[in-house]
């Protein structure tokens, strides 16, 4: 069995919102599209629904976070070099994106955050073989 995952993100403009994403990478789904949200696809099976502020809220009855102001997640793509990493964020930056903080470099591990134009938080980041060998123990050993 095959799971796809869809991830719902609240936005305010729908077509800035398509070419940001699609600037990152993202592949545009017309037929899961309508004027109340896009869909754009991460891969085969990652989509992210880009949905007005106002349908979103037809979901649910609770208030609807403004993610300038609020993180209720952070969604994490991994990378295959730190060069891409860099490319993606430098993508993101010039289609309205700001980077909320400085790259975090571990050795093994190198991050960079991106926000959206509407404040929804996305990382990068890109592991290193041995990293991701040696697992948990990886951060304890950058530290030491």
């Amino acid at each position: 069995m095959s799971t796809n995952l869809f991830i719902s993100l609240p936005i305010s403009d729908l077509e800035r919102s398509k070419a940001f994403y699609l600037a990152l990478g993202a592949t545009f789904k017309p037929e899961l599209s309508d004027d109340n949200g896009v869909c754009v696809a991460w891969d085969d099976n990652v989509f992210f629904m880009l949905i007005t502020r106002e349908f979103f809220a037809t979901f649910t009855d609770k208030p609807i976070a403004d993610p300038k102001e609020t993180v209720q997640v952070s969604l994490n793509f991994s990378r295959d070099s730190r060069e891409d990493v860099d490319a993606v964020i430098a993508a993101g930056l010039a289609h309205g994106g700001t980077e909320p903080k400085p790259a975090q470099d571990y050795g093994f591990m190198y991050s960079r955050d991106l926000d959206d134009p509407d404040g929804n938080n996305l990382g990068f980041l890109y592991m290193a073989p041995e990293g991701v060998e040696a697992g948990a123990e990886a951060p304890v050993a950058a530290q030491a």
